[in-house]
């Protein structure tokens, strides 16, 4: 799950599609590569120590940690995390992976094939940047999936991801898919959204990307569902009748996006 572009919700839709996911049935982890811990701090049932060991731990050459070291349980049953603790860790060992020479691209890819097959579905929760962390999770992944807004700024990142993405197939992950682009905080009244939204549609047309229909809607209630670890179908805050769409739209955007892994 990707975009160097922030702010467009995608911790959140990670942790919605691993929901989804958990519903029907199927083993998941929630891999944290982004430093600032969303994702962890969102879906780790309890919160982990700081001086635990984590993702930083398992990608540095200065330690033995192993995924299955520092794996916690996940808010739901049937959902581990791989956490990050503290962004700091995992920033000292994103400028480790700059400096080292060879096959700094592939230690998560690594480390996840040594756990074994102790999961139905892997889900890498990536930082707003396509630095040396972003690279590992694409090189670690059979799909990628997108989020973004149907917006300028986010809509002009996706062509810089799709390189991205093409560069790592190349010479790291050859078969590395670009699956799914989901378009996250949809406002259709305003017109600007609308716009750019047919923008994104021409663009997946011309580029080749898959764009998920329908859009995921704007709903307060949603970053409040991931802010609290609780699933959209679980937020009683929110009217029935949105929780039972947006969670049907979850699940729906989860099979665009696996159907081919």
């Amino acid at each position: 799950m990707c975009n160097q572009k922030g702010g467009v919700g995608k911790t959140a839709t990670t942790a919605q599609l691993a929901r989804a996911a958990v519903r029907q049935g199927l083993r998941v982890l929630v891999v944290d590569a982004d430093p600032q811990g969303n994702a962890t701090t969102a879906l780790a049932a309890d919160e982990p120590p700081q001086d635990a060991a984590g993702l930083a731990d398992v990608l540095s050459s200065r330690t033995d940690a192993t995924v299955a070291d520092v794996i916690v349980p996940g808010v739901w049953p049937g959902l581990e995390v791989l956490p990050t603790i503290g962004g700091g860790s995992l920033g000292l060992v994103r400028d480790e992976l700059i400096q080292t020479a060879i096959g700094r691209e592939g230690r998560l890819r690594d480390a996840l094939a040594a756990a074994g097959e102790a999961w139905d579905l892997v889900l890498i929760d990536c930082a707003p940047s396509l630095d040396q962390l972003t690279i590992n999770a694409l090189a670690a992944a059979d799909i990628a999936a997108a989020v973004t807004e149907a917006d300028r700024f986010a809509s002009h990142g996706l062509v810089q991801l799709i390189q991205t993405i093409g560069l790592v197939r190349q010479h790291y992950r050859p078969s590395l898919r670009l699956t799914g682009v989901i378009v996250n905080r949809y406002r259709p009244r305003e017109r600007e959204a609308r716009t750019w939204l047919e923008e994104l549609r021409g663009a997946s047309e011309s580029m080749g990307f898959p764009l998920l229909d329908p859009p995921v809607p704007y709903r307060a209630g949603i970053a409040a569902a991931m802010a609290a670890g609780a699933g959209i179908d679980e937020w009683t805050a929110m009217p029935r009748a949105q929780r039972d769409e947006l969670a049907a739209l979850y699940t729906a955007h989860l099979h665009a996006i696996i159907q081919e892994a």
